[in-house]
Protein backbone atom coordinates (compact mmCIF):
# COMPACT_ATOMS: atom_id res chain seq x y z
CA UNK A 1 0.00 0.00 0.00
CA UNK A 2 0.72 1.77 1.93
CA UNK A 3 1.25 5.72 1.13
CA UNK A 4 -2.62 5.37 0.09
CA UNK A 5 -2.63 6.79 3.63
CA UNK A 6 -1.94 10.29 2.21
CA UNK A 7 -4.63 10.35 -0.48
CA UNK A 8 -7.74 8.96 1.46
CA UNK A 9 -9.60 11.48 3.42
CA UNK A 10 -12.61 10.83 5.96
CA UNK A 11 -14.77 11.99 3.50
CA UNK A 12 -17.69 8.71 3.07
CA UNK A 13 -18.56 10.00 -0.95
CA UNK A 14 -15.95 11.08 -3.36
CA UNK A 15 -17.80 13.37 -4.65
CA UNK A 16 -21.46 15.35 -5.63
CA UNK A 17 -21.14 13.19 -8.76
CA UNK A 18 -24.04 10.99 -8.59
CA UNK A 19 -26.06 12.43 -5.93
CA UNK A 20 -28.99 14.75 -6.61
CA UNK A 21 -29.85 17.50 -4.22
CA UNK A 22 -32.72 17.42 -2.68
CA UNK A 23 -32.75 20.54 0.20
CA UNK A 24 -30.43 23.64 -0.30
CA UNK A 25 -28.51 24.60 2.59
CA UNK A 26 -26.82 27.77 1.34
CA UNK A 27 -27.14 30.86 3.20
CA UNK A 28 -29.05 31.52 6.73
CA UNK A 29 -27.77 29.71 9.77
CA UNK A 30 -28.43 30.74 13.22
CA UNK A 31 -25.24 30.75 14.91
CA UNK A 32 -23.56 31.19 18.90
CA UNK A 33 -19.77 30.85 20.12
CA UNK A 34 -19.25 29.32 22.88
CA UNK A 35 -19.94 25.66 23.72
CA UNK A 36 -22.70 24.14 25.23
CA UNK A 37 -23.57 20.45 24.79
CA UNK A 38 -27.27 21.44 25.23
CA UNK A 39 -26.92 23.45 22.08
CA UNK A 40 -27.22 19.70 20.10
CA UNK A 41 -30.56 19.41 21.16
CA UNK A 42 -34.18 20.55 20.13
CA UNK A 43 -34.67 22.02 23.66
CA UNK A 44 -32.36 25.19 23.53
CA UNK A 45 -34.13 28.27 22.38
CA UNK A 46 -31.89 29.57 19.30
CA UNK A 47 -34.74 32.42 18.31
CA UNK A 48 -31.79 34.80 20.05
CA UNK A 49 -28.83 33.34 18.29
CA UNK A 50 -27.14 35.35 15.60
CA UNK A 51 -27.80 35.04 11.66
CA UNK A 52 -24.65 34.09 9.40
CA UNK A 53 -24.56 33.09 5.99
CA UNK A 54 -22.88 29.93 5.10
CA UNK A 55 -20.60 28.99 3.58
CA UNK A 56 -18.31 31.58 4.46
CA UNK A 57 -15.38 31.72 6.85
CA UNK A 58 -16.99 33.59 10.38
CA UNK A 59 -14.69 36.37 10.19
CA UNK A 60 -16.28 37.65 7.18
CA UNK A 61 -20.11 37.12 8.86
CA UNK A 62 -18.92 39.37 11.39
CA UNK A 63 -17.00 37.44 14.33
CA UNK A 64 -12.96 38.97 13.13
CA UNK A 65 -10.52 37.37 15.26
CA UNK A 66 -12.63 34.64 16.63
CA UNK A 67 -10.68 31.16 17.41
CA UNK A 68 -12.89 28.52 19.80
CA UNK A 69 -15.55 26.92 19.90
CA UNK A 70 -19.17 27.38 18.12
CA UNK A 71 -22.53 26.50 17.03
CA UNK A 72 -24.66 26.45 13.84
CA UNK A 73 -28.14 25.23 14.03
CA UNK A 74 -30.67 24.98 10.65
CA UNK A 75 -33.94 23.34 10.24
CA UNK A 76 -35.34 21.47 7.31
CA UNK A 77 -38.68 20.02 6.35
CA UNK A 78 -38.63 15.88 6.15
CA UNK A 79 -41.77 16.09 4.23
CA UNK A 80 -39.56 17.12 1.09
CA UNK A 81 -37.79 13.47 1.35
CA UNK A 82 -38.53 10.29 0.47
CA UNK A 83 -38.47 8.05 3.13
CA UNK A 84 -37.60 5.13 0.81
CA UNK A 85 -34.41 6.82 -0.37
CA UNK A 86 -31.06 7.40 1.24
CA UNK A 87 -29.69 10.66 1.85
CA UNK A 88 -26.39 12.48 2.99
CA UNK A 89 -25.59 15.59 4.48
CA UNK A 90 -23.46 17.73 2.00
CA UNK A 91 -21.60 20.23 4.99
CA UNK A 92 -18.87 21.21 2.82
CA UNK A 93 -15.46 22.09 4.38
CA UNK A 94 -14.91 23.17 7.95
CA UNK A 95 -12.06 25.15 9.53
CA UNK A 96 -11.28 23.32 11.84
CA UNK A 97 -12.86 20.02 13.78
CA UNK A 98 -16.48 19.53 13.54
CA UNK A 99 -19.42 17.23 15.02
CA UNK A 100 -22.92 16.96 13.54
CA UNK A 101 -25.89 16.17 14.84
CA UNK A 102 -29.64 15.38 13.08
CA UNK A 103 -32.21 15.49 15.75
CA UNK A 104 -29.78 15.64 18.21
CA UNK A 105 -28.03 12.52 16.74
CA UNK A 106 -24.52 12.21 16.19
CA UNK A 107 -24.61 11.51 12.34
CA UNK A 108 -20.87 11.77 11.85
CA UNK A 109 -17.45 14.23 12.41
CA UNK A 110 -14.02 14.98 11.01
CA UNK A 111 -10.80 15.52 13.25
CA UNK A 112 -10.20 15.59 16.62
CA UNK A 113 -11.75 18.01 19.58
CA UNK A 114 -9.53 19.28 22.37
CA UNK A 115 -7.28 18.13 24.12
CA UNK A 116 -6.06 15.72 21.38
CA UNK A 117 -6.90 17.75 18.83
CA UNK A 118 -6.06 17.40 14.57
CA UNK A 119 -7.61 19.25 12.28
CA UNK A 120 -10.01 17.98 9.27
CA UNK A 121 -9.91 21.64 8.07
CA UNK A 122 -8.96 19.78 3.90
CA UNK A 123 -11.74 17.46 4.30
CA UNK A 124 -15.15 18.16 2.64
CA UNK A 125 -17.75 16.62 4.95
CA UNK A 126 -20.17 14.13 3.89
CA UNK A 127 -22.26 12.23 6.19
CA UNK A 128 -25.36 9.82 5.66
CA UNK A 129 -28.36 10.65 7.48
CA UNK A 130 -29.47 7.36 9.09
CA UNK A 131 -33.63 7.10 7.79
CA UNK A 132 -34.64 6.53 11.64
CA UNK A 133 -33.16 10.12 12.39
CA UNK A 134 -34.98 11.93 9.86
CA UNK A 135 -38.59 13.35 11.00
CA UNK A 136 -39.94 12.60 7.41
CA UNK A 137 -43.19 14.21 8.58
CA UNK A 138 -42.04 18.03 9.71
CA UNK A 139 -39.55 19.82 11.39
CA UNK A 140 -35.85 18.39 11.58
CA UNK A 141 -32.89 19.89 13.04
CA UNK A 142 -29.31 20.35 12.31
CA UNK A 143 -26.66 21.08 14.58
CA UNK A 144 -23.19 21.56 14.11
CA UNK A 145 -20.30 21.69 16.43
CA UNK A 146 -17.19 23.29 15.32
CA UNK A 147 -13.70 24.33 16.86
CA UNK A 148 -11.04 26.42 15.10
CA UNK A 149 -8.00 26.96 16.41
CA UNK A 150 -6.63 29.48 13.92
CA UNK A 151 -7.12 31.57 10.94
CA UNK A 152 -10.28 31.28 8.99
CA UNK A 153 -13.05 29.39 10.55
CA UNK A 154 -16.21 27.66 10.67
CA UNK A 155 -18.23 26.42 7.50
CA UNK A 156 -15.98 27.96 4.66
CA UNK A 157 -17.23 26.76 1.22
CA UNK A 158 -18.99 23.72 -0.46
CA UNK A 159 -22.09 22.47 -1.66
CA UNK A 160 -24.28 22.58 1.20
CA UNK A 161 -27.38 20.91 1.16
CA UNK A 162 -29.14 17.16 1.72
CA UNK A 163 -28.60 14.78 -0.90
CA UNK A 164 -30.11 11.77 -2.25
CA UNK A 165 -27.80 9.26 -3.28
CA UNK A 166 -28.26 7.69 -7.52
CA UNK A 167 -25.68 5.10 -7.09
CA UNK A 168 -26.54 3.32 -3.68
CA UNK A 169 -27.55 -0.02 -4.64
CA UNK A 170 -27.36 -1.30 -0.68
CA UNK A 171 -30.59 -2.88 0.62
CA UNK A 172 -29.18 -1.51 4.24
CA UNK A 173 -26.82 1.06 4.11
CA UNK A 174 -23.81 0.63 6.57
CA UNK A 175 -21.69 3.99 6.24
CA UNK A 176 -20.99 6.24 9.02
CA UNK A 177 -20.69 5.91 12.56
CA UNK A 178 -19.84 2.78 14.07
CA UNK A 179 -19.07 1.62 18.07
CA UNK A 180 -14.57 1.25 17.90
CA UNK A 181 -11.98 0.04 20.06
CA UNK A 182 -8.11 -0.49 19.94
CA UNK A 183 -7.21 -3.62 21.71
CA UNK A 184 -3.95 -3.80 21.61
CA UNK A 185 -2.71 -7.87 20.88
CA UNK A 186 -5.90 -9.29 22.35
CA UNK A 187 -8.70 -10.04 20.88
CA UNK A 188 -10.69 -9.75 24.10
CA UNK A 189 -13.21 -6.77 24.33
CA UNK A 190 -14.81 -7.62 27.59
CA UNK A 191 -15.07 -4.65 30.27
CA UNK A 192 -13.85 -1.91 27.38
CA UNK A 193 -15.17 1.58 26.57
CA UNK A 194 -16.53 1.78 22.81
CA UNK A 195 -15.43 4.95 21.30
CA UNK A 196 -17.32 6.41 17.76
CA UNK A 197 -15.56 6.07 14.13
CA UNK A 198 -16.54 6.66 11.08
CA UNK A 199 -16.50 4.11 8.54
CA UNK A 200 -15.06 4.09 5.74
CA UNK A 201 -11.92 6.04 6.88
CA UNK A 202 -8.69 4.67 8.51
CA UNK A 203 -8.25 4.90 11.89
CA UNK A 204 -5.48 7.32 11.61
CA UNK A 205 -7.60 10.39 10.11
CA UNK A 206 -9.56 9.65 13.59
CA UNK A 207 -6.86 9.69 16.47
CA UNK A 208 -5.77 6.70 16.56
CA UNK A 209 -2.44 8.29 14.47
CA UNK A 210 0.02 5.34 13.95
CA UNK A 211 -1.68 2.56 15.92
CA UNK A 212 -1.02 -1.00 14.48
CA UNK A 213 -2.51 -4.21 16.14
CA UNK A 214 -6.41 -5.27 16.72
CA UNK A 215 -9.09 -3.19 16.91
CA UNK A 216 -13.18 -3.93 17.40
CA UNK A 217 -15.46 -2.22 15.30
CA UNK A 218 -19.04 -2.73 15.96
CA UNK A 219 -22.51 -1.84 14.49
CA UNK A 220 -26.52 -2.81 14.83
CA UNK A 221 -29.09 -2.80 11.98
CA UNK A 222 -32.76 -3.57 11.29
CA UNK A 223 -33.34 -5.13 8.23
CA UNK A 224 -36.84 -5.49 6.43
CA UNK A 225 -38.67 -8.82 6.99
CA UNK A 226 -39.60 -9.38 3.78
CA UNK A 227 -36.30 -9.33 2.53
CA UNK A 228 -35.16 -11.90 4.92
CA UNK A 229 -38.01 -14.12 3.78
CA UNK A 230 -37.11 -13.33 -0.01
CA UNK A 231 -35.48 -16.16 -2.00
CA UNK A 232 -32.61 -13.50 -2.93
CA UNK A 233 -29.19 -14.67 -1.38
CA UNK A 234 -27.59 -11.09 0.87
CA UNK A 235 -24.05 -10.20 1.27
CA UNK A 236 -22.35 -8.34 3.96
CA UNK A 237 -19.79 -5.88 2.14
CA UNK A 238 -17.11 -4.19 4.49
CA UNK A 239 -15.09 -2.55 1.69
CA UNK A 240 -11.32 -3.06 1.97
CA UNK A 241 -10.00 -2.85 5.17
CA UNK A 242 -6.03 -2.65 5.96
CA UNK A 243 -4.86 -5.67 6.76
CA UNK A 244 -6.92 -8.98 8.38
CA UNK A 245 -10.51 -9.54 9.64
CA UNK A 246 -12.72 -11.57 11.21
CA UNK A 247 -16.29 -10.48 10.80
CA UNK A 248 -19.40 -11.85 12.84
CA UNK A 249 -23.30 -11.60 12.53
CA UNK A 250 -25.38 -12.16 15.95
CA UNK A 251 -22.28 -13.30 17.46
CA UNK A 252 -21.55 -16.30 14.72
CA UNK A 253 -18.30 -16.10 12.62
CA UNK A 254 -19.39 -15.81 8.77
CA UNK A 255 -16.12 -14.86 6.97
CA UNK A 256 -12.94 -13.75 7.40
CA UNK A 257 -9.36 -12.74 4.86
CA UNK A 258 -5.93 -13.34 6.39
CA UNK A 259 -3.16 -14.41 3.35
CA UNK A 260 -1.17 -15.16 5.99
CA UNK A 261 1.94 -12.88 4.89
CA UNK A 262 3.96 -10.63 6.79
CA UNK A 263 3.90 -6.65 6.58
CA UNK A 264 5.07 -5.50 2.93
CA UNK A 265 4.35 -8.54 1.57
CA UNK A 266 0.65 -9.49 1.87
CA UNK A 267 -1.73 -8.18 -0.35
CA UNK A 268 -5.00 -8.48 1.67
CA UNK A 269 -6.05 -4.80 2.31
CA UNK A 270 -6.46 -4.82 -1.33
CA UNK A 271 -9.39 -7.25 -1.25
CA UNK A 272 -13.05 -6.22 -1.28
CA UNK A 273 -14.55 -8.00 1.83
CA UNK A 274 -17.85 -9.80 1.10
CA UNK A 275 -19.51 -12.29 3.30
CA UNK A 276 -22.59 -14.54 2.49
CA UNK A 277 -25.35 -14.06 5.30
CA UNK A 278 -26.60 -17.02 6.21
CA UNK A 279 -30.55 -16.04 6.90
CA UNK A 280 -31.14 -17.78 9.98
CA UNK A 281 -28.80 -15.45 11.40
CA UNK A 282 -31.20 -12.44 10.90
CA UNK A 283 -33.45 -11.27 13.30
CA UNK A 284 -36.94 -9.93 12.65
CA UNK A 285 -37.99 -6.55 14.14
CA UNK A 286 -35.18 -6.20 15.88
CA UNK A 287 -31.75 -5.20 16.09
CA UNK A 288 -29.05 -7.21 14.28
CA UNK A 289 -25.08 -6.66 15.12
CA UNK A 290 -22.24 -6.60 12.86
CA UNK A 291 -18.38 -6.98 14.44
CA UNK A 292 -15.13 -7.08 12.94
CA UNK A 293 -12.00 -7.54 14.26
CA UNK A 294 -9.45 -6.10 12.63
CA UNK A 295 -5.96 -6.43 12.49
CA UNK A 296 -3.08 -4.29 10.90
CA UNK A 297 0.36 -4.39 10.85
CA UNK A 298 1.56 -1.26 9.76
CA UNK A 299 0.69 2.14 8.49
CA UNK A 300 -3.27 2.57 7.62
CA UNK A 301 -5.40 0.75 9.46
CA UNK A 302 -9.08 0.04 9.86
CA UNK A 303 -12.23 -0.31 7.55
CA UNK A 304 -10.21 2.18 5.22
CA UNK A 305 -12.77 2.44 1.84
CA UNK A 306 -16.06 1.77 1.14
CA UNK A 307 -18.88 0.18 -0.10
CA UNK A 308 -20.25 -0.38 3.36
CA UNK A 309 -23.45 -2.45 3.20
CA UNK A 310 -25.84 -5.09 2.64
CA UNK A 311 -26.86 -6.10 -0.90
CA UNK A 312 -28.15 -8.97 -2.33
CA UNK A 313 -25.56 -11.13 -4.44
CA UNK A 314 -26.79 -10.83 -7.69
CA UNK A 315 -26.39 -6.61 -6.75
CA UNK A 316 -22.84 -7.01 -5.10
CA UNK A 317 -22.09 -9.74 -8.46
CA UNK A 318 -22.91 -6.91 -11.25
CA UNK A 319 -21.73 -4.08 -9.39
CA UNK A 320 -19.06 -4.40 -6.92
CA UNK A 321 -17.47 -7.60 -7.42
Amino acid sequence: MKNLFVFISVTLIASTAGQAQEINLRGSWKFHIGDKAIWSTSQVDDSNWEAIFAPAPWEEEGFNGYDGFAWYRKKFDGRKLDKSENYYLNIGFIDDVDEVYVNEKLIGFSGSMPPRFKTAYNSERKYPIPNEVINFEGENIIAIRVFDVTLGGGIIEGNLGIYRSTKNRMLVDLQGLWDFVPVGDREDKADIEWKKIIVPSPWEHQGYLRYDGLAWYKRSFLIDSKIIDSEEDLVLILGKIDDFDKTYLNGKMIGRTNDGQPFGQSQSYEKIRAYAIPVHLLKKNAPNIVEVLVEDMGNVGGIYEGPVGIATRTTYERYFK
